[in-house]
Parts: structure tokens; sequence; C-alpha cells
């Protein structure tokens, strides 16, 4: 059966965490920390049962962190370099290798990890991990390496500025200058000459607010030449070389996909040779792109990527309308902006870097957010990618440490996620409303899949047809129908918090584009088995009656 890919993505840090004590800026001896073995058989087949049939394990490849792991011989980082006490999963230090927290036993991590990938195809899914391309922490050192790989930066020049077969970006006579002093009785952090920061800035002193913590991959390009930015992909940089080597070794431990971070800061002549490099040896990886200008889609696209985030476009329209800051009706001009690309859109409510619905910097109640669910699961065949923790409502107000009490879960911290451990460890513990918001993302995930009318349908947008009426609120309501053989799907979403009757009109165009017939027939509401009579006739309305907040899913019989 062909799938719409829904995606639950997952820290292992936080999930199966079950250490209570949560104290800000806590070591992980305080604070503990998950594993890969707390997805377990019985945790993979939940989140499978949810509707999931990919799991994105977040922060998987060793990144910079101030937990002493030396006795193992893991080098140990400098606390003015590493932000948080865990360290943010975006610091590479060791392309080859996995992060000790999340291993039992530390020497065997690598083991547990792909024993971790076995037991989720076992569950019925496929694996994707991240691959951070543009920066590496500032104390890169690969222990991991294969023999006979050079590490990055072993051959460098560090007498230049760029080269274009460095693979780092120097300020040559300058020292680093961090804007972290380091604490009592604690030798500074020493870098010279520096290397210049992740998010480019290409001095020798990043401020707070910079990705300090970070280094500049060099693909190849110098940002500071004479009169502007300029190419330099002929020879190829061994920067291209070392990384389409470093994406070719995790395929081959078998996992699915990568999940590419801040992808539109590296150059699209680089994805463009290692994608197909990669899929040659792999053709059925996928990688996803987090490339947020939305002028380059199709040029990332067209470079290899299956699938980008649609963070600029339907994520920032959907939280608008779910806040009462746009219409509905805008979610239309909105995927028309990609309507050429719309196989390549990943949709999304919540992932790592943004805040949670139900946060106070949101809209402070989830429930409020599951019409927009519906239209991003439903809308289409394209992907959908839901945050642990989404489906139980946690709301992120917690003050961690580095993070602070900023609407997110940190990905800085040693923490748990009190919810998440309840919904998959102590289900019984689940408060009531947070159990129902579980079982409404649980029908609509299911139902994605289980409709061959979203898995692979024609969608037709009803809005221009709905306007503002006694019968309709196109600044409350989104209406669409969804078709493949003889099935149809009307579906409407209802952003308002107060329960609507509607009559939504099906225009004469549809009938003729989707091939329907005129006919007295009936519909079942998918997410609630309520049947009802259908008269489906040319510019007439069907008659629907709305939950606040919520939808209707009208499987009509043809």
């Amino acid at each position: 059966m062909e799938k719409k890919i829904t995606i639950y993505q997952v820290l292992p840090r936080l999930f199966g965490n079950r250490n209570t004590t949560r104290k800000p800026n806590g070591t992980l001896a305080e604070n503990g920390v998950g594993k890969f073995n707390n997805f377990d058989a019985a945790r993979l087949a939940k989140i499978h049962s949810m509707g999931f049939n990919h799991v994105w394990f977040t922060g998987v490849i060793r990144h910079a962190t101030t937990t002493d792991y030396s006795r193992y011989g893991i080098p140990r980082q400098h606390p003015c370099v590493v932000k948080g006490k865990a360290g943010s999963p975006y610091a590479i230090v060791d392309y080859y290798d996995v992060d000790p927290d999340l291993a039992e036993d530390v020497p065997n991590r690598m083991d547990e990890f792909e024993a971790l990938i076995a037991r989720t195809h076992a569950a019925g899914m496929k694996v994707i991990i991240d691959f951070v391309p543009n920066h590496v922490a500032r104390e890169y050192h690969s222990i991991c390496r294969p023999a006979g790989v050079a590490d990055l930066g072993e051959h460098d020049d560090r007498g230049k500025h760029f080269d274009p077969q460095n693979n780092f970006y120097y300020c040559p006579g300058y020292p680093f200058v961090g804007p972290v002093a380091p604490a009592k009785g604690e030798s500074p952090y020493e870098e010279m000459p520096a290397k210049c920061t992740g998010n480019d800035r290409f001095d020798s002193h990043p401020g707070v607010n910079d990705w300090y913590e970070t280094v500049k991959l060099n693909y190849g390009v110098d940002y500071c030449d004479a009169g502007g930015r300029s190419n330099h992909f002929d020879p190829t940089p061994d920067t291209w070389l070392k990384m389409t080597d470093i994406l070719r070794f995790w395929a081959s431990k078998g996992i699915d996909g990568f999940r590419c971070d801040m992808a539109e800061m590296v150059p699209h002549e680089f994805w463009a040779y290692a994608t197909s490099a990669v899929k040659a040896d792999y053709p059925q990886l996928i990688f996803i792109g987090e490339v947020y200008d939305p002028n380059q889609y199709r040029t990332y696209i067209a470079s290899g990527f299956d699938y980008l985030y649609d963070k600029v476009g339907m994520y920032d329209c959907l939280r608008d309308v779910v806040c009462g800051r746009r219409p509905a009706s805008d979610i239309t001009g909105c995927w028309q902006q990609t309507d050429d690309i719309w196989q390549h859109m990943l949709y999304f409510l919540e992932n790592h870097d943004e805040q949670r619905i139900a946060s106070d910097f949101f809209c402070g109640d989830a429930r409020k957010a599951l019409p927009a669910v519906a239209v991003a699961l439903l809308f289409r065949s394209n992907p959908f990618m839901l945050y642990s923790g989404q489906e139980v409502g946690e709301r992120g107000m917690d003050a961690e440490g580095f993070s602070g009490r900023d609407g997110r879960t940190t990905i800085f911290d040693y923490w748990s996620v009190d919810s998440v451990n309840k919904a998959y460890f102590r289900p019984s513990k689940l408060p009531k409303d947070q159990w129902q918001l579980m079982q409404d993302y649980c029908t609509l995930l299911r139902l994605a899949n289980h409709e061959k009318a979203v898995r692979k349908g024609q969608t037709f947008d009803l809005m221009y047809v709905n306007n503002m009426s006694w019968q309709f609120n196109p600044n409350a309501q989104y209406a669409f129908l969804r078709k493949q053989d003889k099935d149809l799907l009307l579906v409407v979403a209802n952003f308002s918090s107060s329960p609507v009757g509607v009559g939504v009109m099906i225009p004469d165009h549809a009938f003729k584009f989707l091939g329907l017939p005129e006919k007295k027939t009936y519909g079942v509401n998918l997410l609630t088995g309520v049947r009802q009579p259908v008269v489906l006739k040319a510019n007439d309305v069907v008659d629907v009656s709305l939950p606040a907040n919520g939808a209707v899913v009208l499987k009509i019989k043809l």
C-alpha cells in the first residue's frame, strides 16, 4: 500500500527519562537522561499504532557536552563553548560517533544504536537521523573515523582566511574571543587562530546570540571575497568529499533518511553532488531539508531533496489562523504558492525549534490547533511531522536552564518531560484531557493512511465559492474535497471555539473536475462514526455540524 509519510520527531535524550528531579541547569547525574533502549518493542509499537511510519531520532550523532566521558577515551569539551549542560545536538564533535549519553554501555554505544534501527524496522517504521552539514562544534575531533580518513581541518592551511580546499574558515593572527567567561578556577578556552562561526560570522569575536559554540564548514564559497561572495567548486572541494563519505557511512548503518539541518546555508551545488552520489548506492534514502527561503525551494528540490520544511508557508499561516491573526481562507493562497512542488512540502505544527502549541507563546490550548492538524494532515498527500509531546498537549513552559522559559522543550539541558513519560510509560497517570487529545491525534493520523483518498487522491479547495454568509464563515472555517476512485471525502475544519452548523457549497466545477455524480446518498463522519443524509448537487450546499476547534471528515458514498 502506498503510504503517506508520517514522521514522529523525538529526542532520545528526553524520551524515557523518568528522573523527576528537573533541576534547572542540572547535570546528567542530577537530572538523568533518556537512552536508546527506552525505545523498546512496546514503545515503538505504540508510536506505530498511533499512525506513524517514520521516526526522526533527533540528536543521535555525538555532539559537544559538559558531561565528562574521558574515562572512555572521549575528549572533554570546554564548557565555555557548550550551550547548556547537555549541549546542543547541532554542535557535532564527531560525525562518525553516537551520543554516549544515550547508551547503557558507552563502549558499545554504536551497537546500541544499530539495535535501535533494527527494532524500529521490526516495528514497521523507518529511521531518520539528523545530518548537520553547515557547522560543527568548536572542538570537533573525530576519534571514531574509519582508518585512513583524514579529520576535518587536519590538512587546512590555517594561515589563510579562505582556501577552497580548507574545511574551515580562519581569522589568521587573531585568537577566538568568546562571549562566555570561564567559571572561577577554570582555565580559559583557547583557539588560535580563531575559526569563523557557524551562523556566517566571519570574525574572531562572536556575540552571545551567535552560534558561538560552532564553526562554519567551508564548501568552497568565499563569503568575504572582494566585491562579494564567490564560488570555487573546481576542483571538487575537500569538504564535499568528506561530507559525502559521512552520509554514506550512516546510510550503511541501515537508516532510511536524513533531516538536513540548515540546508540552505550549504551551497545547492554540493547537495546535487552528494545526494546523487549517495542515492546511487542507496536509492530509497530520503533527504529532508530545512530551507526557510521560499525563493530557494525549487533550487534545493532540483538538487536532490525529496522534501522541504514548509515553515515560512504553511506553518506560519496555520499558526496565525489558530491564533486568530489571519482568516482561514488565507490557507488557499498559502498552498497555491507551492502548488507546483506540493509533493515535496513537509507540513508540521511543532518541532524542536518552534514554540509548543499549548505554550503561552502560541495559543495556550493544544485543542485549538486540532483543525490546523486536520488541514495539514488531510489536505494533500505530502508528508506530515509531529513533535513528541504535541500529541498530549505538552506546554513547553519549563525553565530548564540554558533554554529558559520560552515555550519550547529544551534541546540544551538534561530534563524530563512529564506528559510524555505518562503517555508512554505510565498511561494510567495521563489526565483525561491529555488522553483524549492523544486519541484525537491517533484518529486523524490513522485516517490519513487508511483512506486512499488522503494517501493519493485529488484535492479540490472549496473556499473560492464559500464566501462570507449566514451559511459559512471563511474567517473561521476551511473546506476542501479529497477524491480517489469511488471514495469522496468532504473535510471541513472549524477554527472557532464555538460549535457551528455550516452549509458547504460544492460548485459545478468540482463535479466536472472530480467526476462526481449528482445523487441523494449518505456520508459518515470518519472522526465520530455519525451517519447523515447527503444531497450531492452542483452549486448546492452540504450541511455539516462542526465541533468547536475541530473538524468533520465526511466520507460520502458515491
